[in-house]
């Protein structure tokens, strides 16, 4: 399982972004979003940076959770 803090990710349509933006590259990708804590959970087989990187340049950039 992989966590990300998205600071900027408020609703449901910067979940759907997200969404979006994970699934370029991990597209059998399993999410779970808390959207109040701004944090999405992942499990996928991608590398942490693969993900953040596809995040960034969605313009939902992540600060890894601890």
């Amino acid at each position: 399982m992989i966590e990300f803090q998205i600071p900027n990710m408020t609703c449901g349509h910067c979940a759907a972004r997200v969404t979006q933006a994970i699934r370029t590259v991990a597209p059998e990708a399993r999410m779970e979003f808390d959207l109040a804590a701004h944090r999405v959970t992942l499990d996928a087989d991608e590398a942490r940076e693969t993900l953040a990187e596809a995040l960034t340049e969605a313009g939902y950039p992540p600060v890894t959770a601890a």
